[in-house]
């Protein structure tokens, strides 16, 4: 016991006077707010601008989760209550004229299908996402699959 409590004060040491300087190091990681400092807190970016509602948007790839061609800011999409399904849903679809959700929606990752939407494509922005009017964060060369380029 006797020997460990100097290899403790020692390492406790070490690492108090460490932290400050590996804090600072970045490691050479660029950041997309460019020369900022990471460590100071920055105002909030301007609120981005949603086009009103409108036709669905172009894919750009196969299998591309189709964007939302309007805001959903105030949207409640929790365990309780998911207010995209009363639109979408296959019951209010026509109703409102939108898009109706996938079968694929319906099914659990077995492949089993279900009455209702499955819990692991429940919530609706972990895969799809609301177009904004907003300039790209980075350069952007992307090409879209030929297929699907209009003709």
């Amino acid at each position: 016991m006797k020997k460990m409590l100097p290899v403790m004060m020692l390492s406790a040491m070490t690492a108090l006077w460490s932290a400050p300087s590996m804090a600072d190091d970045t490691g050479g990681i660029a950041s997309l707010r460019g020369l900022d400092d990471l460590a100071q807190p920055r105002p909030a970016d301007e609120m981005k601008k949603y086009p009103k509602d409108r036709a669905p948007l172009e894919r750009d790839y196969l299998h591309q989760p189709p964007l939302i061609p309007h805001t959903i800011r105030g949207y409640e999409i929790s365990l309780s209550a998911n207010k995209c399904l009363s639109c979408h849903s296959w019951k209010n679809y026509k109703k409102y004229g939108a898009t109706k959700i996938s079968l694929t929606h319906f099914e659990t990752r077995d492949g089993q299908t279900l009455s209702d939407v499955s819990p692991r494509r429940y919530f609706c922005n972990q895969c799809h996402a609301p177009q904004a009017d907003a300039r790209p964060l980075v350069d952007n060369k992307f090409q879209p699959v030929e297929a699907l380029k209009p003709e």
